[in-house]
């Protein structure tokens, strides 16, 4: 009997309360909080950049506990328990990806900007198209990210629930984008910092637990973990090699290359990561809040191992219900006594919870920085030609955040089936396609222009949205969000390794086609300021 068959079953009444409790206790806490940071909220660098107050710390464990999202916690655990090796190839790009962030990124864009990634491109292009680009690709990726979390939560809080009904399923979704609307409506960054905070400390604390019980159940001895796994995975040796989801076919494993790319690139082009380096007060604060997230990030993923072989070894194979979101909370119930015990009840609720405290915080980040960025860099500096107040700007963010909340909760409907881990791949394709190219030549190559820079990111943004539209995530399969149709003629599930050269190719073709003239004083004082922090705010 799998978890939902239990959960539905007569003797659920123990599981439902607990979960419902821990649930509403999270979200009454948080909301306390949101509350209490909202009412310190005064302006706009206060509601975008939490009034750059944070330490390198603080901000290292908000980076963390935006980045360790549902993909990580649910879809990873998920990946590994069904793929074996393959799956675990999330956890190494996811990881890997940090030091791109780091070493291209995270010190030059702190002192470059103010408030969103339309900053740094402004400063030496023409301000509103630039702007206009920065702000349609920052709303695109949030939203691409938005769906990961809000599937997270529907396969969660219904399976856990025992929902079974359509309905049910869309109001849990619907439920979720309310309360993410709310914490960033009231508490700004606030108040969406300290909730990433609190969450990453829960969610480290929980993987914790439930690693040391994996592996107290194997002696400490991770062979006889992953040789465990992978009998009772049903596919042997296999499990543990290259190959049993990107191995197959030709297309499976250039797709994989395609996926790779895409998670090693994507980091330093999210949005919710690059407005998390204005909320500290100094670039060393910024290097040093990126050193701290490598390092607790680092260690959550070298957990991912027991969780997801963790559950292929102790929860039958049938059990695992596909696309795997749920294997970690299934895992949390078998590992603390199976269902009906007292310790597999507590167990199941808490990590549940855990998940769910970490959808919600990460899809406040995300919708922070979507709305942020339509507000700061679209109604502001485009539509207002940079005479609207701070009142007004603050207030249009929060009606921003209305409106992509909104977006995010219709497109979550659909998304419900697919597994988190890979939408959370395309939204890294998307930033690395269209914001890592035009970040990088902005900073560093004195030749690119307005025009490099709308073709970089409008080229990336429509060639790998439309990749993804016309692929099998959309359609075409069983496990496709459209399963009935089939209009797709991209094989790859990943569009990288096509829109990421293209977005690269596309910033630099368009700079040497443009008739503009590079100002190269204006190149000279970004590429001062970015390395030494001179001017920055």
């Amino acid at each position: 009997m799998n978890l939902s068959q239990q959960l539905a079953a007569g003797g659920a009444g123990e599981h439902r309360a607990l979960i419902i409790t821990l649930f509403a206790a999270f979200v009454a806490a948080t909301l306390g909080i949101t509350v209490w940071a909202g009412r310190q909220t005064k302006g706009a660098e206060d509601f975008y950049a939490g009034g750059r107050q944070f330490s390198g710390f603080q901000n290292g464990l908000a980076i963390s506990g935006d980045y360790m999202s549902a993909a990580s916690f649910l879809g990873i655990a998920g990946a590994i328990a069904l793929f074996g090796y393959d799956g675990f190839l999330y956890s190494i790009g996811f990881l890997v990806a940090w030091l791109v962030a780091l070493l291209l990124v995270a010190e030059p864009l702190r002192n470059s900007g103010r408030f969103t990634m339309g900053d740094v491109l402004a400063y030496r292009m023409r301000r509103r198209p630039v702007r206009t680009a920065a702000g349609a690709s920052t709303i695109v990726v949030s939203i691409f990210y938005l769906l990961a979390q809000m599937a997270g939560a529907g396969a969660l809080v219904t399976l856990l629930l025992g929902i079974t009904s359509e309905a049910g399923k869309i109001l849990v979704v619907v439920l979720v984008g309310i309360v993410m609307i709310l914490y960033v409506t009231i508490g700004g960054m606030k108040g969406t910092t300290w909730v990433q905070m609190i969450k990453a400390v829960l969610l480290i604390a929980g993987t914790l637990l439930i690693t040391f019980l994996v592996l107290l159940k194997f002696h400490f001895n991770l062979s006889e973990l992953l040789g465990a796994a992978a009998a009772n995975s049903g596919k042997g040796e296999a499990f543990l090699e290259p190959g049993l989801k990107y191995g197959a076919t030709a297309t499976s494993k250039i797709d994989f290359i395609s996926l790779g790319i895409a998670l090693v690139l994507g980091t330093a082009g999210l949005p919710h990561i690059l407005i998390r380096f204005y909320t500290v007060p100094t670039a060393k604060a910024a290097r040093k809040s990126v050193n701290w997230a490598i390092g607790i990030i680092g260690v959550f993923y070298l957990m991912t191992i027991a969780l997801g072989f963790g559950a292929a070894a102790l929860i039958k194979p049938g059990d695992i219900e596909k696309p795997g979101n749920t294997a970690a909370p299934q895992l949390a119930e078998v590992i603390g006594g199976g269902a009906g015990s007292t310790g597999g009840a507590v167990l199941l609720a808490v990590i549940s919870a855990v998940a769910f405290a970490t959808i919600l915080a990460v899809v406040a980040g995300l919708t922070l920085a979507s709305s942020s960025s339509f507000a700061h860099d679209i109604y502001v500096n485009v539509l207002r030609k940079g005479e609207a107040t701070e009142k007004e700007e603050v207030g249009a963010a929060r009606w921003a955040t209305v409106g992509i909340g909104a977006v995010a909760i219709v497109l979550g409907v659909f998304a419900r089936g697919l597994n988190v881990a890979g939408l959370v791949a395309l939204a890294f394709a998307v930033a690395a396609s269209a914001n890592l190219p035009t970040l990088l030549y902005s900073l560093f190559w004195k030749r690119f222009t307005t025009q490099g820079a709308l073709w970089s990111i409008y080229g990336g943004l429509a060639s790998s949205v439309l990749l993804v539209l016309f692929s099998p995530v959309v359609s075409g399969k069983e496990t496709s969000m459209f399963p009935g149709a089939d209009f797709g003629f991209f094989p790859l599930e990943n569009p990288g390794l096509i829109s990421i050269p293209l977005g690269f190719l596309l910033g630099w073709l368009g700079s040497l086609l443009s008739k503009e003239e590079p100002d190269a004083r204006k190149y000279a004082e970004l590429e001062v300021r970015s390395l030494t922090g001179t001017g920055a705010h």
